[in-house]
């Protein structure tokens, strides 16, 4: 009873961390790599204390809309660095990667947007299906596909219960887009995927389902019209090709006639205008279709667009042949004696090829079985254009289109690019 109480054991505690989370993890680094993630933080916190996502988005469509994918990336990255999630971001900055080429990082940013919404906003998907070849591909834009018309079936619905009369002016551009997602399809039936058991058949049923959505789109129209001269259907297929030229052709001359307007141009897509390699395409089909004339419509509108692309230069110099060789076959059935059609077809596509192997060899172009044939036309020719001739045969080609020249941008600093 008198003894001595025992004391009780008390046990230490574990010194507490007083670092934080953040901190703990910054161990682990190298001092350049600390000090690089506090500039980031730093950065992140004064872009948050003076801008919004919001305004970072409008800076972005900005850059966007005058083609300044660089500056446009970084004001995007940084609306990202304050909402990691937020799907409209992804989508913007997926396709500003798209935009400069850098295909790892839109697809990264892209399946990080399929991760966050897989049900919702098809956009995503249509770029996957861009960056993906074969069965990948078709799987992208079929997916975007059953979303787009999921939407559709919702709008009608809505419209129907509200009896609203404005919404019909989206549906048109919606189901556009779902022709344009079952022409991406059909194309990879006719490339990557041409041997594929029933590749044919597929091909078919895409074109079709996109002209069912879209019955007047030139590109579906064209489309078809290959697919029925590679199954040798050439009258069929000759009919699509001279719907989808003529949906296009006719306005597009119209509006090169007119004079410039100052700074007001327009892009060729936004009127109803296929995208310059469809129109490619088109010249192409319509020498196989030995439609000469027209051929040399579309090609012209092309080098008055850009002037520095080999191949549109190739074609226009090997229709020029096969309109002279034509015009020698005439001769020879009327009777005629006269050579000046002909000896100004031959000049015109010795310019014309002779311009085609010059820019092949200055761009450094990869595609030996084109500059071949380029070759094998000039020896039938009488060879390539020399610098005495070109006021006879080819300075007038020169005068008409111009060489296009590069685009000198100065970078801008984004505190100055948000002032603007």
């Amino acid at each position: 009873m008198g003894g001595q109480a025992k004391s009780k054991k008390k046990t230490k505690g574990k010194r507490k961390d007083t670092r934080s989370n953040g901190d703990s993890g910054l161990a682990f680094l190298s001092p350049q790599e600390r000090m690089k993630l506090k500039t980031q933080e730093k950065t992140k916190k004064k872009t948050a204390e003076k801008y919004s996502v919001e305004q970072l988005l409008e800076k972005t469509e900005e850059c966007i809309d005058s083609f300044d994918f660089e500056m446009a990336g970084r004001f995007c990255q940084r609306a990202l660095e304050l909402e990691p999630n937020n799907k409209q971001t992804l989508d913007m900055l997926g396709h500003i990667y798209s935009e400069l080429g850098d295909a790892q990082r839109a697809k990264g940013v892209f399946l990080r947007a399929v991760e966050l919404s897989p049900d919702e906003g098809h956009s995503k998907y249509m770029y996957l299906g861009q960056l993906h070849a074969g069965q990948e591909a078709v799987s992208y834009y079929t997916r975007g596909i059953q979303i787009i018309l999921a939407a559709l079936e919702r709008q009608t619905l809505t419209m129907t219960e509200a009896g609203a009369v404005a919404l019909p002016d989206q549906e048109p551009l919606c189901r556009k887009d779902v022709c344009v997602a079952y022409c991406s399809v059909a194309e990879i039936y006719l490339t990557d995927l041409c041997m594929e058991d029933g590749a044919g058949d597929k091909c078919r049923e895409a074109i079709e389902s996109a002209l069912q959505h879209h019955q007047d789109n030139p590109e579906a129209l064209q489309l078809m019209a290959s697919y029925l001269f590679s199954t040798e259907k050439n009258q069929e297929g000759r009919d699509y090709l001279m719907r989808s030229v003529g949906a296009w052709l006719p306005a597009l001359k119209q509006s090169e006639a007119l004079p410039p307007r100052g700074d007001m141009v327009e892009e060729p897509t936004q009127s109803g205008i296929p995208p310059y390699e469809t129109r490619i395409t088109t010249a192409k089909l319509l020498m196989e279709s030995e439609e000469y004339k027209m051929a040399v419509d579309v090609l012209e509108g092309l080098l008055e667009e850009d002037d520095e692309v080999v191949q549109v230069w190739y074609l226009s110099g090997w229709v020029c042949c096969l309109q002279k060789d034509r015009a020698g076959e005439q001769r020879v059935r009327e009777g005629e004696e006269e050579r000046e059609e002909a000896e100004a077809l031959r000049e015109a596509a010795r310019s014309y090829l002779t311009k085609a192997k010059k820019l092949y060899c200055k761009l450094h172009c990869d595609d030996p079985p084109m500059l071949e044939h380029v070759e094998q036309l000039l020896g039938e020719l009488g060879g390539e254009v020399e610098e005495g001739e070109e006021e006879e045969a080819g300075a007038a080609l020169d005068q008409e289109f111009e060489p296009c020249s590069d685009e000198e941008e100065e970078e801008e600093e984004e505190a100055s690019a948000m002032e603007h």
